[in-house]
């Protein structure tokens, strides 16, 4: 395996751990795509540093469990907005 691939792995799980971070804005942080951040963080740094994986392991489940909060807020926002949008359009 590359050492920039070995490298790349624990600037990804230090970024993460330091911005309590998502696999997507993390992927966006680094131009790379959220599979290729998670087979990173899950395979590449798990046999190169066990101990920044499983620090990274504890934010990944933590992610796990509250990305259904994450959408719902999305989607609460999302509908928020269209409903100001239409009375401002009808205040017109």
């Amino acid at each position: 395996m590359s050492e920039h691939y070995e490298d790349r792995s624990e600037r990804l799980a230090q970024y993460m751990i330091e911005h309590n971070a998502t696999v997507r804005s993390a992927a966006g942080h680094f131009g790379i795509s959220k599979s290729t951040v998670h087979k990173d963080l899950t395979t590449t740094l798990k046999q190169r540093n066990r101990g920044l994986y499983l620090e990274v392991k504890k934010l990944l489940d933590t992610n796990k469990a509250e990305r259904h909060f994450r959408g719902g807020e999305a989607t609460r926002l999302k509908y928020l907005e269209r409903r100001e949008q239409k009375i401002a359009a009808e205040q017109k």
